[in-house]
């Protein structure tokens, strides 16, 4: 098996992905995965799609992220994740779409009007 390369995005983080056969090892912009997400709900995310598919222990992850914040970044690396899986196997959709990992989140940050203080909110107004 060679490497397989996926990228995923959320708001404005980007993550590169590649995966290969190896013993389980996540590394993240040259971090191991529990130093560059510290907390357990975050790495959570990152491993989910190897969990519901019931491939923990099988690949080798490297990861390039960028951009937005952690939570961002977590949840575009488990699309990349959950895309190389669906090319790996094709079975693996059928776990993975209900769950709602293959799915791009289109929200993001909406811009700021002229004229306004915010995207929303408004200059006080004063009648006299």
């Amino acid at each position: 098996m060679d490497v397989i390369h996926k990228i995923g995005r959320r708001k404005t983080a980007v993550a590169r992905v590649y995966l290969s056969e190896g013993k389980g090892n996540i590394t993240i912009n040259k971090k191991d995965l529990a130093e560059y997400f510290p907390t357990a709900t975050l790495q959570y995310k990152v491993t989910q799609p190897f969990t519901l598919t019931g491939t923990d222990d099988t690949f080798d992850v490297k990861v390039n992220v960028y951009g937005g914040g952690i939570t961002g970044q977590a949840e575009a690396v488990r699309l990349a994740l959950s895309r190389a899986l669906c090319e790996l196997d094709a079975e693996h959709r059928g776990t993975l779409k209900p769950e709602g990992l293959l799915t791009r989140d289109p929200r993001m940050v909406e811009r700021k009007k002229f004229g306004q203080k915010k995207a929303r909110k408004k200059f006080q107004f004063s009648k006299r």
